[in-house]
């Protein structure tokens, strides 16, 4: 896998750093990823996942959300909503400068943003979550004990790493029906979600599942963590998503 780093400018001028990863031979197809919250584009999961896509030929473009790894902004600033105008904007540099995204890819809450933005990009052909919650404001529960101040700002403690967030961003959780978004997708959507996800439980896929329309499927992680810290699960979901997305990006 050659990879090579990329940086563009969302809607806020912000400079969001990525990574553009290259499979050794003519590209089949370029895809666009989009970490879980808080997470980023160096995640090794993604890494492994990336690993099995390019061996297989697909592009994918990686990056990291505004506040987020070394892209610009402020973390406090953001919302989910700025996480799909981030994603527009990673878009609008693949089209730019290689070739507009032919699938998107989301991983927890990125899954969820994915599934949001999807049906406003003409170029994308398919879809895939990992893990992705069936509303948005599932994550509310890590923010449970957040204590904002005047100005609406809080710290909290994720995984041992700590981070300021608005009360904008709950609010805004609350403002996106993502089942009806899905409803009306469009696309074809490959749910990946393991039973035994202690983050988001299986019955978000399920839901997700019921909300989509045809084309759609399903495909059990075993005993997979939410991270897909064990590096078949991550190889795994590479080869299972180039091998059911061929069947769109190669029309």
């Amino acid at each position: 896998m050659k990879t090579s780093r990329v940086t563009f400018d969302n809607d806020s001028g912000h400079t969001l750093a990525g990574v553009l990863d290259l499979p050794e031979g003519e590209p089949r197809a370029y895809a666009l990823f989009a970490h879980c919250f808080t997470c980023g584009k160096g995640l090794t999961a993604i890494r492994r996942l990336s690993e099995q896509l390019t061996a297989e030929g697909i592009v994918l473009l990686r990056f990291d959300f505004t506040g987020l790894g070394e892209s610009g902004g402020e973390f406090a600033d953001t919302t989910f909503y700025t996480n799909l105008l981030d994603l527009k904007a990673a878009a609008a540099f693949l089209a730019r400068e290689h070739s507009a995204p032919a699938a998107l890819i989301g991983h927890s809450l990125g899954g969820a943003a994915v599934l949001a933005v999807a049906s406003s990009m003409d170029s994308v052909r398919c879809v895939a979550t990992i893990g992705a919650p069936a509303d948005p404001a599932h994550i509310s529960h890590l923010l449970t004990k957040a204590e904002f101040d005047e100005s609406g700002k809080a710290t909290i403690s994720i995984a041992g790493r700590s981070f300021t967030i608005g009360k904008a961003f709950l609010d805004d959780l609350e403002r996106h029906d993502l089942l009806a978004r899905v409803g009306t997708l469009g696309r074809p959507l490959l749910i990946f979600h393991s039973p035994r996800d202690s983050i988001v439980g299986i019955e978000n896929a399920e839901r997700l599942f019921k909300a989509a329309k045809h084309p759609r499927s399903f495909i059990s992680l075993g005993d997979a963590d939410h991270l897909l810290s064990a590096a078949r699960d991550a190889a795994m979901v590479g080869h299972m998503l180039s091998a059911w997305a061929s069947r769109y990006i190669d029309e």
